[in-house]
């Protein structure tokens, strides 16, 4: 662990926190201030607000209801308070003798009867007017068990005095933006001056208000625009296959196709075409809302990759999309003669033996999967494309993995993005947007329906599948991985229940299910056998049965924005109307509330996202978690917009800008923790 220059080891708290170096203790920012210039009346306290009062001890006694504690009743001139300690000593009980005059600085809750302070500051004597004045606004950190404010304190002014960094953005630029100088808005922050008037200063400050928290907040945000333009120049240094495609292989599926492809799709086509044939290695997202038809694309650039003499992998997060996309795949390449394998983990030794072989002498030329194919012992003859389907759902080593050998990479996201985003965690990627639904698709109809009416719901589903179609009924499962027992319990329930009414008609999936009966069971709805499937979320993305035209939402209220919008887009891919049903238990919170009025009023998937990003925020959204890219700490991007437009303007000019000092730019994403294992790892 880094320290300063001659400062003792840091407490292990401190790692907790993730506090590695000074320059991490210098952007552990205060939540708050204790304000010690002021001693209020215990009459004016309210409960919730951090004082300073004056005080005279009146009485010390140990009690035992409702647990051992140290009770101490103070006064001053306008009322009474008492003092709670749970963890004190004898000590501590000596000192607080009848008609100590003592300073108590801590947070007032209301009690029955009086205010209360839990386990105060105390200090003794009183300080005169003049000696308030000197008295300092005292910073509150952020902390964890067993790591004192005190110690943080002591560690944060040793930083101040030896590690703050120096400003690098031109004076003329800070002014422009109305912002503070680095170096004095790091130390403001930690050091916030008693003023005269200063309360509404303080106030606004605590609120992460003002011209300090704003060049703290470009600062990231620039971070982060450096760091994705040093991963697009390190990724344009290597060479990949030229992909020409002097087969005429995408002809050829263009011609078989059934169907014309969108303008959306044309204009993605068309970049993602231009990228594959260049020697630098494209990385491009194609996004666009469910159903808009993505997986063309892919097959269409699988086709230049092949008519090129090169193989593709195809890379799926669940079995489930993984077999819906080796089904397209075969559907289109098995008529042109290319070889379509699939290959997944639970294989047979002499299968897995034979697709290696295959993959390994360039029999293989397309090979479409799960994780499975970024096995040690899987090696291509001749990998010249990498299609991520749903990207974000894999780490960082395994999206790497599909990159050895820099092959060109093409992920593809069902969850539209907004453009605030695509501008900053996605600045080193091109992004193809396909924004335009097939023709003849009608919008999905989307109807609320409170739980208490459940039995009528299940009428007009036995009604729906007698004469119009099949139907999704999905159940509440959030995380199957985290929560498997109680994800059958909730299942099993709702078929049990069903099961009664439908018999065979219904065909029932879920993560625990052994993978040949998981297929037989989805090969059983996609023939029409099965009319009702009952499902957990592993359908939510890339099922495709365009018979089904109802969904059913079992607590809707407890899946996320976007997870709804994946849903419902299992139907409606079809002609005839599609409805989908949101059943939901009351009472429901606010934010339920809001995600439900939402789906209910706009089926755009990028309206949805914009809403999304405004619920959630952007690390949630984008996965930056489980990506292993640090996602922002300070900076937001509805909020700071202003920043985030300046932030991604100076990004785009960054590599012509001659009067930058390398190191000013080395430090700007040290601070940040922009370090080569995270913002060289993107896609």
């Amino acid at each position: 662990m880094a320290t300063s220059r001659g400062s003792p080891a840091w407490p292990e708290g401190f790692r907790k926190l993730g506090l590695l170096r000074p320059i991490d203790l210098l952007l552990h920012l205060p939540l708050r201030y204790e304000d010690e210039s002021r001693v209020w009346l215990l009459s004016e306290v309210a409960s919730g607000q951090s004082v300073q009062v004056q005080v005279q001890v009146v009485s010390a006694k140990v009690v035992f209801k409702p647990k051992r504690s140290l009770m101490v009743t103070v006064r001053d001139d306008s009322s009474q308070a008492s003092l709670r300690f749970i963890h004190f000593n004898q000590g501590m009980v000596q000192s607080f003798s009848p008609g100590r005059e003592i300073r108590v600085l801590g947070e007032a809750r209301r009690s029955m009867v009086a205010i209360e302070f839990i386990h105060p500051r105390i200090r003794s004597g009183w300080l005169t007017p003049e000696g308030l004045l000197e008295q300092p606004l005292v910073p509150v950190y952020p902390t964890t068990q067993g790591l004192a404010q005190a110690v943080i304190r002591r560690h944060v002014q040793r930083a101040l005095e030896t590690d703050l960094p120096e400003e690098w953005i031109a004076d003329e630029t800070l002014k422009r933006l109305n912002l503070s100088p680095l170096p004095d808005a790091i130390r403001r922050l930690h050091q916030l001056p008693v003023e005269p008037g200063q309360q509404s200063i303080r106030s606004a400050i605590e609120r992460g208000e003002g011209a300090e928290w704003d060049r703290l907040r470009l600062d990231e945000l620039l971070a982060q625009q450096v760091a994705l333009k040093h991963a697009r120049q390190r990724r344009a240094n290597h060479l990949a296959p030229a992909l020409m495609d002097a087969g005429g292989m995408v002809q050829q599926l263009m011609a078989r196709l059934p169907f014309t492809l969108t303008a959306a799709q044309h204009r993605a086509w068309k970049e993602v075409a231009a990228d594959l044939i260049l020697q630098r290695p494209a990385h491009r997202l194609i996004q666009g809302d469910v159903g808009s038809g993505k997986t063309v694309i892919a097959a269409l650039a699988a086709a230049q990759a092949v008519g090129s003499s090169h193989q593709v992998a195809v890379m799926a997060p669940t079995e489930i999309l993984a077999q819906q996309l080796f089904a397209k795949m075969t559907e289109w390449f098995d008529p042109l003669g290319v070889r379509v394998v699939f290959l997944k983990g639970g294989l047979g030794a002499a299968e897995r033996r034979s697709r290696h072989a295959e993959l390994a002498s360039g029999e293989a030329q397309v090979v479409v999967g799960t994780h499975a194919l970024i096995q040690k012992d899987v090696v291509f003859h001749r990998l010249g494309l990498s299609i991520v389907d749903e990207q974000h759902r894999f780490g960082v080593a395994q999206r790497l993995a599909l990159r050895e050998g820099s092959p060109h990479v093409l992920g593809m996201s069902a969850t539209p993005i907004p453009r605030s985003l695509a501008m900053t965690f996605l600045a080193d990627l091109d992004v193809s947007v396909v924004d335009e639904r097939p023709p003849g698709r009608q919008p999905i109809r989307t109807r609320l329906l409170s739980q208490s009416r459940r039995e009528e719901l299940v009428e007009r589903l036995l009604s729906f599948i007698e004469s119009q179609g099949q139907a999704y009924w999905v159940c509440p499962i959030i995380d199957e991985q985290a929560d498997a027992e109680r994800a059958l319990v909730a299942l099993s329930q709702t078929e049990a229940w069903l099961r009664p009414l439908l018999g065979e008609r219904m065909a029932v999936v879920h993560g625990r299910l052994p993978a040949a009966q998981k297929a037989a069971e989805m090969a059983r709805f996609a023939s029409g056998s099965a009319l009702v499937l009952l499902a957990t979320t592993v359908i939510e993305v890339g099922v495709d049965v365009p018979q089904a035209r109802l969904m059913v939402i079992d607590h809707a209220e407890r899946f996320g924005l976007a997870q709804l919008h994946q849903l419902r887009g299992r139907v409606g891919r079809g002609e005839g109307q599609s409805t989908c049903i949101l059943l939901f238990e009351e009472p429901l919170s606010d934010l339920a509330r809001e995600r439900l009025r939402a789906l209910y009023e706009t089926d755009d998937g990028f309206e949805l996202a914009n809403r999304d990003l405004a619920m959630r925020g952007p690390g949630e959204l984008l996965g930056v978690r489980q990506s292993g890219e640090p996602g922002l700490r300070l900076s937001d991007l509805t909020r700071d917009h202003r920043l985030v437009a300046f932030a991604v303007s100076w990004g785009a000019q960054y590599e012509a800008k001659k009067d930058l000092n390398p190191q000013s730019i080395l430090g700007l994403l040290d601070r940040w923790a922009y370090r080569a294992e995270h913002y060289l790892t993107s896609l």
